[in-house]
């Protein structure tokens, strides 16, 4: 197990309340939790009250996915012949449901802890994680093989499942039922796939609801999202409602079909050293293309602290991430600066933080000397970082100007950017002269020095 890993499982103890012969253990609540955070949200813009808002929404989408235990689709995906495509209902059942179940139970077991219930990024351990856990519910993803704004493709949520995110706590190492830790076969990790897009829409949905009500109806005049009591007594009202909210639904989940069109394709370029890792890159240094990429990642440099492509104003002048270090994520901006709020401002953000909100942490540039990236450290990866930013980050996509930041200088800043990781340096004997200490390792570091 590795020690991200490890640190989490230490440190789960202190949020559960009872231990148990078999361990420490938390009855998980086996409902979905409101969005209060963003029905407060609106309530501090508005002046008005959303408890009206919040509990139709909740029969709507109850009446529309179900719960954390016999959850559902809604009939506008599964009668629709290209929608229904997306979500199976057989790996629906198996990844939701008590852990205890046999055959159910997939998402509790391997991600409620972190990602919560509701996939709103509020688990038991989620307040100790760095980075906090995602919250699916604006459906957001940061790193995907599609365009800033498109939903990911299945195979980039399964990959990351897979995989992990290196340099966070979502790693690979799962408890598997043999009693052994390692990752998820393919089968487990394609029905929690599905599970994590069926909560997107849910949050969706409901984000879409609250919003729709703040910004299009009179609430102090009575106006309703939907009434139930409607469905008998004014039908065409309630049908009417009705349609708005499934529209939502449609519109939520034909996005994720819509993302097989706007995958960003990479052509990595056949006149350029391209390395696909830092042992790769410094085996190139040492070897017949060596000057050529020097001179690649000399290019790069230039472009990393000029004003065009302006790296260093977030990453810093070295690439150690010390740059700008004040922002916030696109999930905290939401219910902060968006909301008029200051995320520094402790007191104005109590009553969003007693409704679910985990305090604001600024989000920290990368510090390319660790070599870690989280979205993948193959050519493919970076150009898509650079070339789309990184959604609900700060990080924006490079702009190219003619004449002074081309296609091929994406490359350039790509080999920079791999080439600062510093080597580990071997520790060195208490006592030993400054002269005598060792040199940094040939190649890479004395190129970017």
């Amino acid at each position: 197990m590795n020690r991200q890993k490890l640190t989490q499982w230490m440190t789960a103890p202190l949020v559960c309340m009872a231990l148990t012969v078999s361990g420490c253990r938390t009855e998980i609540p086996v409902a979905f939790e409101e969005n209060l955070v963003h029905a407060k949200k609106w309530e501090i813009q508005n002046d008005t009250s959303m408890d009206q808002v919040v509990a139709d929404t909740r029969w709507a989408l109850e009446a529309l996915f179900g719960t954390p235990d016999e959850p559902k689709l809604p009939e506008v995906i599964t009668s629709d012949d290209d929608l229904k495509t997306l979500i199976s209902v057989e790996n629906l059942q198996a990844a939701s449901g008590h852990e205890s179940i046999e055959g159910r139970g997939l998402y509790r077991t391997h991600c409620a802890r972190c990602h919560g219930i509701t996939g709103n990024g509020r688990g038991e351990t989620a307040a100790l994680v760095e980075p906090y856990p995602r919250d699916y519910r604006p459906g957001i993803f940061k790193f995907k093989s599609t365009a800033r704004g498109a939903m990911p493709l299945k195979s980039d949520l399964a990959r990351l499942i897979k995989h992990g995110i290196a340099g966070s706590s979502m790693v690979a190492d799962y408890q598997l039922p043999d009693g052994k830790v390692g990752p998820l076969d393919d089968d487990s990790i394609n029905k929690l796939v599905d599970y994590v897009i069926y909560l997107t829409i849910r949050g969706q949905v409901e984000r879409a609801a609250y919003d729709a009500a703040a910004m299009e109806l009179d609430l102090e005049a009575g106006d309703r999202i939907i009434n139930p009591a409607e469905a008998t007594t004014n039908k065409e009202k309630f049908e009417e409602d009705w349609e708005l909210i499934t529209d939502s639904v449609a519109e939520a989940a034909s996005a994720w079909l819509d993302a097989e069109d706007q995958v960003v394709e990479v052509e990595i370029p056949e006149n350029l050293p391209i390395p696909s890792n830092h042992e790769e890159l410094t085996k190139m240094l040492a070897g017949e293309q060596g000057a050529e990429l020097t001179k690649s990642i000399e290019r790069g440099r230039e472009l990393f602290v000029g004003a065009v492509a302006s790296c260093s104003k977030c990453h810093g002048a070295t690439g150690r991430g010390d740059g700008q270090e004040a922002d916030y994520d696109d999930w905290t901006k939401d219910w902060t600066i968006r909301a008029g709020l200051k995320p520094d401002d402790v007191k104005s953000l109590t009553p969003l933080i007693a409704r679910g909100a985990l305090p604001p942490k600024t989000i920290k540039p990368r510090n390319f000397e660790e070599g870690v990236f989280r979205g993948g450290e193959t050519p493919e990866d970076l150009y898509r970082r650079l070339k789309q930013g990184i959604a609900g980050t700060p990080m924006p996509a490079v702009t190219l100007v003619e004449g002074q930041l081309e296609e091929e200088d994406v490359w350039h800043l790509i080999n920079y950017v791999r080439s600062l990781k510093k080597p580990a340096a071997e520790p060195t004997p208490a006592g030993t002269p400054e002269s005598e200490k060792a040199e940094p390792a040939p190649g890479v570091a004395m190129v970017t020095r």
